[in-house]
């Protein structure tokens, strides 16, 4: 509104945007945690109602280690060598299934643009939605470590394997959610993902899969620190795709 003097129009300030520059404050963390349960709480109600990403990531995993189990006769003497390369390929599997529809659902629904206009730090949006992509991955990895246990009848050391599983899975993880937003952008995004996920992920699936087969007693794993690479990688491809995605978005 004018005043009677002739002075400027007041406008109403824009909403606060908070960076990581801003995030160094109490009350900037505070707003940081607020806005990642915001958009995780958002995204878990509607796969709890809808169950669409987590039933297609069981299903495929465990369709996986039924193939396998059926396809290699595997003698009791090659499990502990063979068997963790077959478990985290149907975990790799199935968990790509639910990391393409990480933001490819955002864009269809139309809400990614409310996303991006709203006063939300994108650092906040990454961590929201790795959080998510990781719960839906324990739990098709809770399911699928008893079935591969079972059906290719090996004893598995559950402390050694569950750590090693978790390494495994954050670095996965943020790879994928990252890359998903990348994906997200592109016409053939449910190729583009695996192209872009997989080439990127080979040092986590390395070592991944050396830990794994260590945890398992294999005497054909190399005995290397894989669990301290493993945590530096997570740890690297969290801070970029944190950092990242601030570019990743933008039109």
């Amino acid at each position: 509104m004018r005043s009677h003097l002739g002075a400027a129009p007041i406008l109403p300030s824009p909403p606060p945007r908070f960076t990581a520059d801003a995030m160094t404050s109490g009350m900037s963390l505070s707003m940081f945690g607020r806005q990642v349960y915001a958009v995780l709480a958002k995204d878990l109600l509607l796969e709890w109602r809808t169950k669409d990403s987590l039933s297609a990531m069981l299903v495929f995993a465990l369709l996986v280690l039924v193939t396998f189990n059926f396809a290699l006769d595997l003698r009791p003497d090659l499990l502990a060598s063979v068997g963790p390369g077959v478990l985290w390929v149907a975990v790799v599997f199935g968990s790509t299934l639910g990391l393409g529809r990480t933001f490819a659902v955002e864009r269809d629904a139309g809400t990614l643009d409310g996303l991006l206009i709203a006063p939300l730090d994108r650092a906040a949006l990454f961590a929201a939605k790795l959080l998510g992509n990781l719960a839906l991955m324990a739990i098709v990895e809770i399911v699928c470590v008893p079935a591969f246990a079972i059906l290719f009848n090996v004893a598995i050391d559950v402390f050694a394997v569950v750590v090693t599983l978790a390494a495994g899975t954050v670095g996965l993880g943020a790879v994928g959610t990252l890359l998903s937003a990348v994906a997200a952008n592109t016409r053939a995004r449910e190729v583009m993902l695996p192209v872009l996920l997989f080439p990127i992920l080979v040092p986590v699936l390395i070592g991944v899969v050396q830990a794994t087969g260590l945890a398992m007693g294999s005497v054909s794993a190399r005995d290397m620190p894989w669990l301290s690479l493993l945590l530096a990688f997570d740890a690297i491809y969290v801070a970029v795709g944190a950092v990242a995605m601030e570019y990743v978005l933008e039109d």
